[in-house]
């Protein structure tokens, strides 16, 4: 996807390949991909930042009375959908939020991660380094295309076919993705049946935020051809493992990886180990942001594979963050609470604000957990002052609205809009009466 391109370029390139529209893509507060589509006869519009929409009707966004907005495309996001519309191609440009005044919007996640990463800058890095692993579901769908409960198959951890039903659709979800220039590095079952991961390759932290947004919409478009639904829903089925995504990360100068050290004995510079820390004393404010609805917290739980505990390890997977074994310029952490609900813009802004604080005051690394956390009982967790990640949306909120470095990364605007929406979400699930209370108790009392 990280190409170069002029505006001339684009032009040329649309008139070459026919392409007849043109999505102007951006991501609403809450992780969903918004677009105005333009004829190409707009596009030199477009190109100049001079299309404008309404910012009242995204929600999370502004008031009615600050309404107008301008969408600002990033020229190096240029692509051709692999699909045909019915008169032509279609393409897209991925935008930044622009106020009419000429200024970045507060409240424009891609620019809240943008603001993050000069913070970064001006502390003499020069890219964070993502590499995302969304998992999700297929599930069949009706006569009506209405998706179903129904798994689409009942195939485990790197199953193949016929027992892995979908392998068909995740290798064209696989082919598309290519098409679009992404760089595929592994495709599989998951864990529980109907479940898929693909991982690509890393890239700096705003192109991993944008080719997430782009594999979601992908994913799901195959996914309808093959008459399925994909859902990117933390956790979809009660006793089932739910659907996360890992976020690997590091840190560079230039072509060094800062958070190599061939000399410790698990490879990790002191700068690795102070942005660890950090991440690990922000978990719990972060949750709010890396695993953001009511459902995120349904796959937070033991048994299932999904970390619960805040303390990191090279040696298990019951950790919060675990030290992959390969060095030198793969060396790299792994955060593992994450889940694909995320908007991850926002998601990779708390994230690197995190660990810059770690790095920014020197916060010392606790000792690695090397056995299996699930298993130890409480008076041991206390010993080694391992403590849980919130349990709930409420709890999550409780601790980001009280944790400066993580409010001061997201900005005024885009915390009150986040917490005014994400504390109603939560109202009206804990308000809602739910078929297991009938169960449980419409007989009992």
């Amino acid at each position: 996807m990280k190409r170069a391109y002029s505006k001339e370029q684009i032009l040329n390139i649309a008139h070459e390949e026919n392409v007849r529209y043109i999505r102007l893509q951006f991501t609403d507060l809450f992780g969903t991909i918004k677009n105005i589509e333009i004829p190409i006869s707009q596009l030199p519009k477009a190109l100049d930042n001079k299309m404008m929409f309404d910012g009242s009707s995204i929600e999370g966004f502004v008031r009615i009375e600050e309404s107008d907005m301008y969408l600002y495309p990033d020229l190096n996001t240029w692509m051709i959908y692999p699909w045909e519309a019915e008169k032509g191609k279609i393409a897209a440009l991925i935008c930044d939020v622009y106020t009419t005044e000429g200024k970045p919007f507060a409240g424009d996640p891609r620019g809240i991660l943008k603001r993050a990463l000069k913070d970064m800058e001006e502390m003499g890095f020069t890219a964070m380094n993502v590499g995302p692993e969304p998992e999700f579901f297929l599930f069949k769908t009706d006569e009506h295309g209405h998706p179903t409960m129904e798994l689409n198959d009942n195939g485990g951890y790197f199953d193949l076919a016929p027992t892995d039903l979908g392998e068909n659709c995740r290798r064209e979800i696989v082919l598309t993705l290519e098409e679009m220039g992404f760089e595929i590095e592994a495709s599989h079952h998951e864990v529980a049946p109907g479940q898929h991961e693909i991982d690509f390759k890393y890239a700096d932290a705003v192109t991993a935020a944008d080719q997430i947004q782009m594999f979601k919409l992908v994913v799901k478009n195959i996914a309808r051809k093959h008459g399925l639904h994909a859902t990117f829903m933390p956790k979809p089925l009660f006793g089932m493992n739910g659907s996360g995504m890992h976020c690997h990360q590091s840190l560079a100068r230039g072509s060094e990886n800062t958070f190599a050290c061939e000399q410790d004995e698990l490879g990790l510079s002191d700068t690795a180990k102070h942005y660890l820390a950090g991440v690990l004393k922000h978990a719990r404010a972060f949750t709010a942001i890396t695993n953001p609805t009511v459902n995120s917290y349904k796959r937070l739980v033991p048994g299932y594979e999904a970390p619960c505990y805040i303390a990191w390890s090279a040696k298990n997977r019951s950790p919060l963050v675990r030290v992959p074994a390969s060095g030198g310029v793969s060396t790299r952490i792994e955060l593992r609470n994450p889940d694909p609900a995320a908007n991850p813009y926002l998601a990779l802004a708390v994230m690197l604000a995190a660990g810059l604080d770690g790095i920014r005051n020197e916060l010392p690394l606790v000792a690695p957990v090397n056995q299996n956390i699930y298993t130890m009982e409480d008076k041991v967790k206390e010993e080694w002052g391992i403590i849980s990640l919130p349990s709930s949306l409420q709890e999550a909120l409780d601790e980001l609205v009280q944790d400066e470095i993580m409010t001061n990364a997201l900005g005024d605007h885009a915390l009150e809009r986040f917490v005014e929406a994400k504390q109603i979400e939560w109202d009206m699930f804990r308000t809602q009466v739910h078929p297991w209370e009938r169960e449980q108790y419409l007989t009992l009392y």
